[in-house]
């Protein structure tokens, strides 16, 4: 569906380029943006790598398994159908240390290696489980400490202080990821059978 929509974007854009009498300018904008493109991807690799090393050290140091031991308890709240020694546990705590360190691209396979294992536990395989429903949505509005990608885009447009934002972020995640919670909670209440009154 997305592929559709961007297909409509390009070919309503071309279109009214070409109403205009300006194509050139068009096809200048797509070369210009690939160009930024580019340049932003290497500003990207070199501010990901050292992340994605000093995540490694944590690992190897135990920093990020003591991480997921706190998230311990919070995971088990916010996950009560899934059993406790289950492999999908381990990989939410991963996908969530990794978030909250700002490495979506480190989170994004461990929580596609979680849905899977989430997979195996959904009795209907052709709709995504309450607890599925919860990993997209912490997933998507994750508490983040240190937004590295935002700070290497910053960087890499020569920004005067681009930490500056590691404040506002924080709040603005804290306050997504609680309404996600809130959210999911009411969700998972309107959906739920009422149970019958005992007499």
């Amino acid at each position: 569906m997305v592929n559709w929509i961007w297909l409509f974007f390009i070919v309503v854009g071309f279109l009214v380029a070409a109403i205009n009498g300006d194509v050139e300018s068009v096809t200048q904008a797509a070369f210009d943006g690939a160009k930024n493109g580019v340049t932003v991807c290497f500003g990207l690799i070199s501010v990901l790598v050292f992340w994605m090393g000093m995540m490694r050290i944590a690992e190897d140091a135990g920093i990020l398994a003591k991480l997921a031991r706190l998230l311990q308890p919070v995971v088990r709240f916010l996950f009560p159908s899934i059993p406790k020694n289950h492999p999908a546990l381990g990989y939410i705590m991963s996908n969530m240390s990794a978030n909250i360190l700002g490495l979506g691209n480190a989170a994004t396979p461990m929580g596609i290696k979680a849905m899977q294992e989430l997979q195996k536990l959904n009795p209907n395989k052709d709709e995504a489980s309450t607890a599925m429903c919860t990993l997209l949505a912490l997933n998507t509005s994750s508490i983040t400490l240190i937004p590295t990608t935002l700070i290497a885009i910053r960087m890499n447009f020569n920004s005067m202080n681009p930490a500056e934002i590691v404040g506002t972020t924080l709040i603005a995640t804290i306050i997504s990821t609680t309404a996600a919670i809130f959210v999911d909670r009411w969700y998972r209440r309107s959906r739920s059978p009422i149970p019958p009154l005992k007499g």
